[in-house]
Formats: C-alpha cells, structure tokens, sequence
C-alpha cells in the first residue's frame, strides 16, 4: 500500500496526470520515427544491393533510373531527407559521411525531435522546478528553438561527446525517449538487411522496452564487470552499523558516497543463522563515476537489461564473499543501486543458487518487475518530488499487476528541489520524521536480519571499458582533507564547468582598503589603477557535487618581495612559479559542502546563496536573488588565449592560503562592453557592499574571458607564514 492509503500504482480519484497525454502523444510519435528509419534502412539496403548493382550494369537506362529514385528519396528534403545512408562500407558509407558533414538530418531524426519535445513539455508539467537545471535549460532551448536542424546536430553532439554524458545524469526523467532518439541519431544502426547486429549479452529477443527495442539497447552494453575487494578508511569504519536495522543499512550506502562500492554484511538473526546483506549505492547527481560501471551510462543499462556491467560486478562481488550455497540474502539498494539488485533478483540461476528474501529499493526505478523467487518480498519507497523513479515509465495514473509480496510505499516530503530530494540523506530523514510507520513496517519485515553484523566488507565495481573520467587531464593522485561535513578529496576535480570572467580597472587605494591590514599584501597596479575580477561560475560536475559560484577578487604582488608590473612577467611562468595571485575578497557558492571545502581547506570567506548561470554561450546570464546580483549581456569578439592557470590566496587564522589552479579548456578574450552588472539590494552584504566601493556597480569590464566547457582542479590550500 502507499503512505497515504491507495493501491500502488493508482490515483486517488482527485488526481489527474496532466502529463500522461504528452507523454501517450510522444509516444507514438517516436514509434512513428523508428517506422520511418526502418523504411530508410531497408531502402538503403535495397539501394546497394548487389542484385540492383548488377541490373544497373545490364540495363543501365532502367537500372539507373532506380537506383536513381531510391537516392532521391532518401535524400531529398521531401522524402525522407538527409544523410540516411546506412550502408557500413562502400559508396554509401561516403554519402553518409558527406551528408553528416553538410549537417543534414533525416526525417526520421526530425519526427524524433518532436517526440522529445512533448516528453519535455510532460516533465515540466509535473516538474517545474527542473526547468532550473543547467543541463535541461541547454536540452530545451536546443530541441525548441525553430531551427530543427540545430536540434538535431545539438542532440547528436551530446551523444557523441563523452564528456557530455554527465550533463545527462540531470535528464533522467527523458532517459526512455533519448535513448530513442539516439537510435535513430546514430548514423549506422543495427540493419536486419545488411546482417548487421550488435554483440549483445543475452539473446536479444524483440520485445519493446519505451518503443526502443532490445536490439539497440544491448548495443550500449559494453565492458565486462569487474569486483574487487578493498578496506573501509577508519573514519568510515566508525560509521559503519553494528546492528542489523533498516536505517542502519541505509546509513552505511550513505557512507559508501557512491564513488563505485557495495557493501555486504553478515549478520546474524535473533535464531542464531547468519544471513547476508548486500547494499548498494547509486549514482549522485553531478559526480564522475570515474571507471565504475556505477555511472549514469550503466545507469540506462540497468534499467532496461537485466544483464549489465553493473549487476555482473555485484555478482562477482558476492562470489568473492563466499557467501554459501542455500543461503538467505537481502539486498537493499538507493537509486540506481535498486535496479541493479532488482535485475540481480530477477536472475534465475542466481535464485536457484541463494534464496533473495528481500528486495528493498529507495529512490529506485524498480518499476513493477517480479524477481526470479515469488516468495522475494519488495518494497518501494519513493518521494513524490524525486523525478528518478518516473525512469521505469510507470506513474501514479498507470495500472498494473503489482507482485503479491509488494510494499510500496510514495509520499510526499518537505525537500522538493531535484536532486535534493533525491540524495539517501534526505529519505533517511523522513523516515525517521514523515514516514516513521514505513521504517517501522520495513524493520518488521527485515525481523530475520535484526542482530549483530559479524562481518563486513566492502567491494569496488568497476568497468574495464571506460577510461577514467577526465583522462589523462584529472588522473592524478589525491589525498583525503577531513573537514567539518566529511572527508574531502584533494585536489577537488571538476570535469564539467563553464566559466566568464569579468575583468574591471578600479582605484588601486580602494582596493588595497579591501585587502587585509597586513603591509605586505597591496594590488598590483596598472598605473594608479588595480585590476578586479568578478568570476561566474557554473561547476556541473565535480568531486564535491554541482554548483555555482561567484567570486570577487583582486590581483596582488608577490607576497615577499613587490615589484613594478611583475603580473606580466607571471603569465611567462608556470603556474606554481608565479609570485602574483588573486586575493579572494568575497565568495559565493550554491552547496554547502563547497562552502565548507572554500572555507576550511582554501581560506576563502565563503557563504552559502542559490544562483543560477547560462555561461556556455556568448549570451551569458548569472543571477544570484539571496545577493540581489545579476549579470547578464553579449560578450563581444573572442580571440582564442591559451590555458589560464592561476594562484589564488585566502587567509585562515594568521597566515595566507595559496591554492594552484590548473584548467584545461577553450579559453577566448572578449571586449566587455556588451555586458552589465547590476544590484537590486541596498544592503551592505559583502559582496555588495565591496562591489559598490570599487565603483564596479557602474562600471563596463575592460575585458572579459570566458570559457564555454573545461575541466579544472583546486590544490589543498598551503599555509604561508605571511
């Protein structure tokens, strides 16, 4: 039953979906996409068949003319239009490649960018909030602007880039209709005429999953899974529940951060048997998953296979156990960790091995599969709020046959924000505060596994396919800072950014009033002036989780020893040879764990405030309410500048802190003319207050520097005795 009383999976008679029809529409416009490709694929194939070939050769008038039309009909822009040659080798193969590079789409891909048009337009009707996500904006403005064909290339370019795929990990409501119109984005798909078919895990028997057939979803599945046993750090170890109960297991997948580990914990029952449990993570919404098959990618194979990298490594995992013939298992997982133990569940040769009493996903598109066992008891638990379970295609309007042994629990908590009411520290919360009655019902349950763990080990699931993310710019060694909120992993990485810097000459006296009361610390000077900087930032991906950031700085000289313009000699040097740096006067972030990390490991004086960025195209706009900032405009002319590194400094206590930063990206030197900044609060907040002395308020940048998409990593903060 659900939390508030009605059968799973139906409305009470008040609600309404207004989303379903969208959704019912989009449906059956990308099956009307996949009709036409099929029709483009089999008259490709019929285009360059041998047998065609050779008529052409006998009868060149009539052979000609055929292969003539079919051409035609598969390129001209009132059929079916665009590059939809799919032949693998040979003249097509030149055609397709050629209609690539001029940009052309097919028909099929157009009819597809409608369909994903109204699955959009369903999202933003249950969710409104999404519409504030960086990665949905892009998607949104790309698939609605009045131009198709720059849909369409934009839609093939975030496929094809790999990078790319972690911006999606942002879209998962869309997931079902993108893998769709990836299908038919992809230039040589899987051709039953041409034989051609990809290596799949399983047999890939034609029934629909979404209108995507299986065909095309097991192309995706690459890579074997991979388990490997590793140790708890003594902190984590601390944590780690010694007593078998539901928010304990919980805890411990809280523990895990899902960075690419399970556990499994032997505990035995009140009878005196042990029994296993096994918890599974899923993926956080903005962090690389680095070589793990725990990643966004793996994430869509879970859900629609049954045999992925992902399930494999658990299964490898628990093999390596020894966990013993007969023996009874529960598995208890979080988001993507869920499917993978559903689909684990639903492993019959897996089942006839170990009996699987418990399947227990939070947060989960478990959707309403039924486990290998019908005496496997499954319990759902899922916030209204979190858009990741709609991945299973099921809403509270469907009907379905739900498993005998079913516990489904759907409420609707205080955290609505996505992914914050998605991350296991928020359903931990309202268990113990909004649904008590859930953990009470699943505890009694899980009655068999309430006693004391006697042994617990954790194991790393990679995917020996994938590189890790950021290669070779982000594989370097780190260490582990502790701090006030956890652990952090230093240098902090970032694998997916935007940036625009906004660069102003103020009054070097005002500046240097802005600067600690130290003699040693003053601007560098251009003149009578100094340079300030207003940095934006939107961070999408990185160790310590997505955010935004504003910072407000301003260029000093060597800390020791000052000289005349020594910023211009600096840009010649490395950058951990440079003496100059950017003194953070203010700092603005959007995460607590960032402003915990800038604070305590970086010296910087940082506060926590909401903003939101669009910084990936010559149109930037960054509007931060909490500060009443907002800056928004056109960048002028670019011309391409090489990497920009850089020194930070900070202060902690009595000594300066100087962070290194290393970026890698496509950096541009623009006019600043066409943007603005603006205040609309007449508090004297930090920031404000110090953007109003430097008389930046009203002020044009003297030049700008923006970078569209880099990666970058912070250092930890080293104490100087200044």
């Amino acid at each position: 039953m659900r939390a508030d009383g009605h059968a799973p999976g139906r409305p009470a008679q008040d609600e309404q979906n207004a989303g379903e029809p969208l959704r019912r529409c989009a449906r059956d416009v990308v099956e009307v996409a996949e009709d036409i490709r099929e029709v483009s694929a089999r008259t490709s194939a019929a285009l360059f068949a041998p047998s065609l070939t050779a008529s052409a050769r006998r009868r060149p008038r009539t052979g000609l003319a055929a292969r003539w039309a079919l051409l035609r009909a598969l390129t001209d822009k009132r059929g079916l239009g665009g590059p939809a040659i799919t032949a693998p080798n040979g003249m097509g193969h030149v055609l397709g490649t050629a209609g690539e590079m001029l940009g052309r789409a097919s028909l099929a891909a157009l009819v597809a960018v409608t369909s994903l048009r109204l699955r959009i337009a369903a999202v933003l009707v249950d969710h409104p909030e999404f519409e504030r996500d960086p990665g949905m904006r892009r998607l949104t403005a790309a698939v609605t602007a009045d131009r198709d064909l720059d849909a369409v290339r934009a839609l093939r370019t975030l496929f094809k880039d790999q990078g790319a795929r972690r911006a999606l990990s942002g879209l998962v409501p869309l997931i079902p209709e993108l893998l769709a119109i990836r299908a038919l984005l992809d230039e040589y798909p899987p051709n039953e005429e041409t034989g051609r078919a990809p290596a799949t895990a399983r047999e890939p028997s034609a029934y629909p999953v979404h209108g995507i057939r299986a065909s095309r979803l097991a192309a995706m599945d690459e890579g074997e899974g991979v388990a490997e046993s590793v140790d708890l750090a003594e902190q984590e170890k601390q944590t780690i529940a010694l007593e078998g109960s539901f928010l304990g297991f919980l805890r411990n997948i809280e523990t895990l951060s899902a960075d690419g580990r399970i556990l499994v914990q032997n505990v035995r029952g009140p009878d005196g048997v042990v029994r296993y449990v096994v918890q599974a993570p899923g993926t956080a919404p903005g962090r690389p998953r680095n070589d793990s098959a725990q990643d966004i990618a793996g994430a869509w194979r879970n859900l629609f296979m049954a045999d992925s990298p992902h399930t494999r490594s658990i299964r490898l995992a628990l093999a390596d156990h020894g966990i013993p013939r007969g023996a009874d298992l529960a598995l208890i997982g979080h988001g993507e960790g869920g499917i993978a133990l559903m689909n684990l569940a639903q492993d019959e040769e897996f089942c006839r091995a170990h009996r699987i009493t418990h399947v227990i996903a939070v947060g989960s598109p478990a959707g309403d599969e039924k486990p290998a066992d019908p005496r496997t008891w499954i319990a759902r638990i899922t916030n209204q709020h979190d858009i990741l379970p709609v991945l299973d295609g099921r809403n509270t309007g469907s009907a379905f046959d739900p498993h005998p042994n079913r516990y489904e629990v759907e409420y609707t908590g205080p955290s609505h924000e996505f992914p914050l009411c998605h991350m296991l520290r928020a359903y931990i919360e309202h268990l113990r505060s909004v649904i008590p009655e859930a953990r009470e019902d699943v505890d009694e349950a899980l009655a068999l596994y309430r006693g004391p763990v006697v042994r617990t080990q954790a194991y790393r699931l990679k995917d020996r396919a994938h590189p890790p993310e950021g290669h070779p710019f982000l594989t370097l060694p780190t260490t582990s800072v502790p701090t006030t909120t956890g652990p952090v992993e230093v240098p902090v990485r970032y694998y997916d950014s935007s940036a625009a810097h906004l660069c102003f000459a103020v009054d070097a006296d005002t500046a240097r009033g802005l600067l600690p009361d130290v003699t040693w610390m003053v601007p560098s000077r251009l003149g009578r002036r100094a340079l300030a900087v207003l940095s934006l930032y939107e961070h999408r991906c990185s160790t310590i989780g997505p955010y935004a950031e504003l910072a407000l700085s301003v260029l000093v000289d060597d800390l020791w020893r000052p000289r005349p313009y020594d910023f211009a000699a600096d840009l010649l040097r490395r950058v951990d040879l440079r003496r100059t740096g950017r003194y953070v006067l203010s700092l603005a972030v959007g995460s607590e764990e960032a402003r915990v990390v800038a604070r305590e490991i970086w010296g910087q004086p940082a506060v926590r405030s909401f903003a939101q960025a669009d910084l990936m195209g010559r149109d930037i706009g960054f509007t931060a309410p909490e500060l009443g900032l907002a800056v928004e405009g056109r960048l002028g002319p670019g011309i391409r500048c090489p990497e920009a590194d850089w020194v930070l400094y900070g202060r902690r206590g009595k000594s300066t802190v100087r962070t290194l930063v290393r970026a890698h990206g496509r950096l541009r030197l623009h006019t600043g003319s066409g943007v603005r900044l603006r205040l609309h609060t007449p508090a004297a907040e930090p920031m404000a207050g110090q953007l109003r002395r430097l008389g930046i308020e009203a002020a044009r940048p003297l030049f700008a520097l923006s970078c569209p998409q880099f990666m970058l990593h912070r250092s930890a903060g080293a104490a100087l005795p200044r």
